[in-house]
């Protein structure tokens, strides 16, 4: 069950950057253009939004069953004072988390806004904070929080 949710919860991560950069750019380009918000643009909006609650959920499912993580509550004391463990115990949860509430604040101000460019502006904003945030909150080769190999 565990592996099954790994499979998704990696298939899924790459869903959220490629919908996340698709949205930016959509966002970019309809505000530095001043097009119209479309309905295709809604949507680019509202599924990058709900793709990113999946991966959440998939996350959550992870971070629940991760050796890592249990073995950091477990130890905290000791868990804390490695970067590697707390990263993964408590920094990573912590900026994913915070990056969706980012994405989905966005979305919901994004979908409110009266005007176009006050859509495009909003996206553009919003979800590239939450895009930065995920990037912080990936273990990079050569993040100095921890690291891990591109692919394993």
């Amino acid at each position: 069950m565990y592996q099954s949710i790994l499979v998704c919860h990696s298939f899924m991560r790459w869903l959220v950057l490629l919908s996340l950069f698709y949205s930016i750019y959509r966002a970019y380009k309809g505000y530095s253009y001043q097009l119209s918000f479309t309905r295709k643009d809604n949507l680019v909006r509202h599924w990058t939004a709900t793709i990113a609650h999946i991966q959440l959920v998939f996350g959550i499912l992870v971070y629940v069953q991760s050796p890592i993580v249990k073995y950091f509550w477990k130890n905290f004391k000791g868990g804390s004072q490695n970067l590697d463990m707390l990263f993964f115990g408590l920094i990573h949860i912590i900026l994913m988390l915070a990056a969706i509430v980012v994405l989905t604040i966005g979305s919901a101000l994004a979908k409110r806004r009266p005007a176009d460019e006050q859509k495009f502006r909003t996206m553009l904003i919003w979800f590239s904070i939450a895009l930065i945030l995920i990037f912080i909150a990936i273990p990079w080769p050569f993040s100095p929080l921890a690291n891990r190999p591109y692919f394993r």
